[in-house]
């Protein structure tokens, strides 16, 4: 009959080629779970502080979507006294609260938002 070299590839190959894609999407998920672990365990260990800070910016990140129900990721970045700017995600419902170019005191831990109070405005009529 006929010989079929890329078939012969596959017939010997392919349990191989299927091996090395399993360990990699693994090796993958394994480090995506020891990463958040690792932040989550940093910042439980960073201390709870409070600072003076302006909101710089605000922006939203959209997962998913398409096939799937789309997740939005909400992020804050806030510029302290010392000048320095960090970026922070919040949840939607702080995210609405906050407008580019308040000022108050943020709370923190490592990487971790924990709140914003909002200096007090006096209007002038």
């Amino acid at each position: 009959m006929f010989d079929d070299p890329a078939g012969d590839f596959m017939f010997q190959f392919g349990p191989i080629f299927i091996g090395i894609v399993f360990v990699i999407v693994i090796s993958v998920i394994i480090i995506g779970i020891v990463s958040s672990l690792s932040q989550w365990n940093k910042n439980n260990n960073s201390p709870k502080l409070s600072v003076k800070a302006k909101v710089v910016t605000k922006r939203t990140s959209i997962r998913g979507g398409g096939e799937t129900s789309a997740h939005n990721d909400y992020y804050v970045t806030f510029q302290v006294e010392s000048g320095d700017r960090m970026e922070l995600e919040v949840k939607g419902d702080k995210f609405g609260m906050l407008v580019e170019g308040d000022t108050g005191e943020l709370s923190f831990q490592g990487s971790r938002f924990l709140g914003f109070s909002r200096d007090v405005q006096t209007e002038i009529h």
